[in-house]
């Protein structure tokens, strides 16, 4: 599933930041490696404290360089210089990862106020709009000098799910990364007490509170026949499995578990073109991803036909 793996690179020691992820996932998953460099237009001349690269010979001479330094010899790397000068950064790394069949690509948060501008309005949340491919997201606390970026392994996966058949589609995704770095999966379901229902729900539940109290029992306990039916497809593919229903506010529910579990990476499902509309609401994912302290692997999924 994952052959091809594509790692844009600017040229700063922040965004070396995701190759101790490359150098852990290229030969877990056995897949090759396409480090790319972007010329931007009208770039500046430093980028997070290191000069911009403009010159596509230097730009190359970057990309083998990072390679010689932080990647296993082992590993299949590719090299690409994308020299006309670019305007729209995640629309050139969207067309790149069709044109070299890319399964997967990883990035780094890098931007100023963190990770959710850099997700929503910014370049990761862009390429997932685009409808592109799964996109690895490397959060803030990987983001330091290249010498000091931490070892990435991955033996526990959160996958959190809402009973939304859509977002079972992160599932194979999840099962085929389980398989390969031999780590269990943990499903987990939120269902929210009364006060932390927002929207619709929270309107309906103000003129029927007794009706929306035995409703979310009720979803309970559905949750976990749900997950019950979500591990036994799981677990006949010989995967190690958890899961557990959750009472309270989801987002800290799920940046909680991921703690308490000891989860190396939180797998989301989001919906291609309307990436802001992830799972629950479309507050969920934004708000996750600038509060965790987990790698982030981002997955689009589609509306089925009979949406």
């Amino acid at each position: 599933m994952f052959e091809h793996l594509l790692v844009p690179l600017d040229g700063s020691k922040l965004a070396e930041s995701v190759l101790p992820a490359v150098a852990y996932l290229a030969p877990t998953l056995q897949s090759s490696v396409m480090l790319i460099h972007v010329i931007e237009s009208a770039a500046h001349k430093e980028i997070h404290g290191d000069r911009h690269l403009t010159e596509p010979g230097e730009a190359l001479a970057y990309l083998q360089d990072a390679a010689r330094r932080r990647l296993p010899e082992s590993i299949r790397v590719e090299f690409h210089v994308h020299e006309e000068k670019e305007k729209q950064l995640a629309q050139s790394i969207f067309r790149h990862s069709h044109e070299f069949h890319s399964e997967m690509v990883i990035l780094c948060t890098h931007g100023r106020h963190g990770m959710r501008d850099f997700l929503f309005g910014s370049i990761a949340q862009q390429v997932i709009a685009l409808g592109a491919c799964p996109v690895l997201v490397l959060p803030a606390e990987w983001n330091r000098p290249a010498q000091e970026a931490r070892d990435f392994t991955i033996s526990k996966i959160l996958v959190p799910l809402d009973g939304d058949r859509q977002h079972e589609q992160c599932l194979p995704v999840a099962a085929e990364i389980a398989r390969a770095c031999r780590a269990a999966l943990h499903l987990v379901m939120v269902v929210p007490y009364y006060e932390h229902l927002t929207d619709e729900p929270a309107a309906a539940g103000r003129l029927l509170p007794g009706t929306a109290l035995a409703m979310l029992d009720l979803a309970q306990e559905g949750g976990e026949q749900y997950l019950r039916e979500c591990s036994a497809r799981l677990e006949a593919a010989d995967i190690p499995m958890s899961g557990e229903v959750i009472r309270g506010e989801p987002i800290y529910q799920v940046i909680q578990a991921a703690e308490d579990t000891g989860s190396d990476l939180i797998i989301l499902g989001t919906h291609g073109k309307k990436a802001t509309d992830a799972f629950w609401s479309g507050s969920l994912t934004p708000k996750i991803a600038s509060r965790t302290r987990t790698p982030l692997l981002l997955v689009p999924v589609s509306h089925s036909k009979a949406d």
